[in-house]
């Protein structure tokens, strides 16, 4: 019998997990100008990756829970920036910034891993547009 695993038995939902109190932590000390524009943005991004993981976990078709773990591996890039942002803006440190980063590898890694093991079942789309090209003629 097939027992479906548990989005909290899931390495990558375990990472994203660890990921939110650090990403927390680092924001604290963020200006309190920012509370509803960046740092509101940087705590959304953090918290939909591992939401997104479980949610589409939980789902029943395997291409719905490639869709929603390709929308945590668009919140893992989203919260990357956004933290590069805070660097640029000395919110954070180099260090902290190299840290954090570290943190997202470790998340991104078993994403890609899994989202590429389940995509294997899936069509590839076409990178390329192999159609003839036409000509339109202009009508006066």
């Amino acid at each position: 019998m097939d027992v479906k695993q548990s989005y909290r038995d899931l390495v990558v939902w375990q990472r994203a997990i660890d990921l939110t109190p650090a990403v927390y932590l680092a924001i604290r000390t963020f200006p309190t100008f920012e509370t509803y524009a960046l740092t509101d943005q940087i705590r959304r991004a953090v918290v939909s990756i591992p939401a997104n993981i479980a949610e589409g976990q939980g789902r029943q078709h395997r291409k719905e829970f490639l869709q929603h773990l390709n929308i945590a591996k668009g919140s893992l890039a989203e919260l990357h920036t956004l933290l590069v942002v805070a660097h640029k803006l000395d919110y954070l440190t180099p260090n902290q910034l190299l840290i954090l980063e570290d943190q997202l590898g470790e998340v991104a890694r078993p994403l890609n891993g899994l989202i590429g093991h389940l995509g294997r079942g899936t069509r590839p789309s076409p990178t390329t547009d192999n159609r003839q090209p036409t000509t339109v003629e202009a009508h006066p």
